[in-house]
């Protein structure tokens, strides 16, 4: 829909988005914790995905799926921070109809295509765990592109309901979002007419792109841990058990905050807790999700830093 449509449908042409909060002398503190969180993000999974293009050791299922999320990650941090940060560098919080609707469109298709994709990685790793034997059968070159290309597809088919009921309702102001990004909810809040049926498919779509996900996920992390319960070596066992343990951990965050925030919408009364749990799936998870899947790899430090130890020979010759 155009924005001259949009114009003629709404008095709202566009939207203030209130971030976290209007003490302006925290912004500049803000500013710098965001650009930060933003620049780490960034590095951290470009990093990876060059790693993993760039080394042939790591041309397999795992590193390939890695690989997907990391690229994921840096367009859901893309939509949401820059954005943030130049709100609080230039003090202008507003946002266009149509750009807000964008952003809201482009986030809900990223954040079900992370659900998807976490659930992919988990029966990887299941796979590879529980059934060593038959993984280079089950997962081979084919279904992984297939696994990888549902879970993008679906993500971006799943929003797009929802940005069409959301986007037609009528909005006659006030326009101030209580958010720090154009999410639904605090969208729906703002319009003045019927918005029952927006809000129960919000519910529902979250339902359906969250909780099949998080179960598959869960399950298989929970045989892997029953398996690597078995090795008889404490020290391998030990190893194991923290890489899975901080898998889980990764995910029950990311799963929790989002069905709190959108499965159970009408029970979160405080909006200051809502953009609390939305800060761990759209800022938080960006920037753990490398350190976790593939930072505290050994494999991935060695070539880290082989990687390093040629950029600085390389250094040292041009100098």
């Amino acid at each position: 829909m155009s924005q001259l449509e949009w114009k003629n449908k709404t008095a709202v042409v566009e939207f203030i988005l209130l971030g976290f909060g209007n003490d302006y002398k925290l912004h500049s503190l803000l500013f710098l914790i965001f650009l930060s969180i933003y620049i780490v993000t960034i590095t951290g999974n470009i990093s990876i995905i060059v790693l993993v293009m760039a080394n042939r050791h790591f041309h397999t299922p795992m590193y390939f799926f890695i690989g997907n999320l990391s690229c994921l990650e840096i367009c859901y941090s893309t939509n949401i921070l820059p954005r943030m940060l130049l709100s609080y560098l230039g003090e202008d919080r507003s946002i266009s109809f149509s750009g807000c609707f964008t952003q809201y469109y482009f986030f809900g298709c990223l954040a079900a295509a992370e659900c998807y994709l976490l659930a992919v990685m988990s029966y990887d790793r299941y796979l590879a765990v529980c059934r060593p034997l038959h993984y280079p059968v089950y997962m081979n070159g084919k279904l992984c592109l297939q696994l990888a290309a549902a879970a993008w597809i679906s993500g971006f088919l799943s929003n797009s309901i929802l940005t069409f009921l959301i986007s037609n309702l009528d909005f006659c102001g006030p326009n101030e979002i209580e958010h720090f990004f154009c999410d639904s909810f605090p969208i729906i809040k703002l319009s003045c007419s019927d918005t029952y049926v927006a809000g129960l498919a919000t519910s529902v779509v979250a339902v359906i792109c969250s909780l099949p996900p998080f179960l598959l996920t869960f399950l298989s992390y929970l045989s892997i841990i029953f398996v690597v319960m078995r090795i008889p070596s404490a020290t391998g066992r030990k190893k194991a058990f923290s890489t899975c343990s901080s898998h889980l951990i990764v995910v029950i965050l990311f799963y929790w905050s989002i069905l709190t925030v959108y499965v159970f919408p009408h029970y979160n009364t405080q909006i200051s807790l809502n953009k609390i749990f939305s800060a761990f799936y759209t800022i938080l998870t960006p920037l753990v999700n490398p350190l976790i899947y593939s930072l505290r790899n050994k494999e991935v430090k060695e070539a880290l830093q082989k990687q390093a130890s040629k950029l600085l020979y390389f250094r040292d010759l041009l100098s």
